[in-house]
C-alpha cells in the first residue's frame, strides 16, 4: 500500500534546464572554455553540482572545481529566471494534498537551491520534508537520502511511490526499495527509465492519480 510519493525536482516537478544551462555556459565562458547546448545539458545533469562540472569541462578537469564554484554562485540567485512547472504538476500535487498523501521532495541539487525552488513555484503545496544535496551524504542514487526521507514521514520504503525522470531517480528507488515511476515529460527517454528499474512509466502528471487509487 502506497502511503506517501517521493519527487525529484529538476525534469520532474520544474523544468530547470535553461536556467542551469545558462549558469554552467557563463562559467566555462569565464574559464575560456568551450559551452554546451540546452539539450546536451539534459544528459549532463542528475547527478549533483560537482559531477555535472565534470562533465561540463570535458578534459579541463583542472578547472573542475573552480567552474562549479563559479555555477553555483551565479545558480542561487538565478535559480527562477527561466524555470516552471511542468503542465499538470500543480493539479496533480494538489490533488494529493487533498486526499492526504504526505509529500516529499529530494533531489541532487544543492539544499539551500532544492528548497528555493520548491518554496518558490509550490508556495501552497505543505511538502512534509523538502532535501536536496548536502554535504556527508552521498548524492543519488545512493539510497541513504531516499531513506532519510522515508523515516522522516513516518513510512517504511516499500510505502513510498518515487516519481523521476532520470537513470539516476530509478536507481535510487529501486536501491531505497521504494516503487520507481518514470516520467517522460522530464529529461530523459522512456528506454533509460525501463532499463535502470521503472515500475510503471507515466506520460503525465495526472497518470500519477490511479497509481494512489484515486
Amino acid at each position: 500500500m502506497i502511503r506517501a510519493v517521493l519527487f525529484d525536482l529538476d525534469g520532474t516537478l520544474t523544468n530547470t534546464i535553461d536556467d542551469i544551462s545558462d549558469a554552467m555556459n557563463r562559467a566555462l565562458r569565464l574559464h575560456g572554455l568551450p559551452e554546451w547546448t540546452v539539450a546536451e545539458y539534459c544528459y549532463l545533469v542528475g547527478d549533483g553540482a560537482k559531477v555535472l562540472a565534470q562533465r561540463a569541462v570535458r578534459d579541463r578537469q583542472d578547472l573542475a572545481l573552480s567552474v562549479q564554484k563559479e555555477y553555483q554562485a551565479y545558480y542561487e540567485t538565478h535559480t527562477r529566471v527561466k524555470s516552471k512547472p511542468y503542465d499538470g504538476i500543480p493539479e496533480m500535487l494538489k490533488a494529493m494534498t487533498e486526499k492526504g498523501f504526505p509529500l516529499a521532495v529530494f533531489s541532487n541539487k544543492p539544499d539551500a537551491d532544492t528548497k528555493n525552488v520548491v518554496g518558490h513555484f509550490f508556495p501552497d503545496i505543505p511538502f512534509a520534508v523538502v532535501r536536496g544535496q548536502v554535504e556527508g551524504v552521498p548524492v543519488k542514487p545512493d539510497p541513504m537520502g531516499a531513506l532519510a526521507v522515508a523515516e522522516s514521514l513516518g513510512v517504511r520504503p516499500e510505502e513510498v511511490l518515487y516519481l523521476g525522470d532520470t537513470a539516476t531517480d530509478m536507481r535510487c528507488a529501486v536501491n531505497a526499495g521504494m516503487h520507481p515511476v518514470g516520467v517522460l515529460w522530464g529529461f530523459r527517454k522512456e528506454d533509460e527509465l525501463h532499463q535502470s528499474g521503472a515500475e510503471r512509466i507515466i506520460a503525465h502528471p495526472l497518470e500519477a492519480l490511479p497509481l494512489l487509487g484515486m
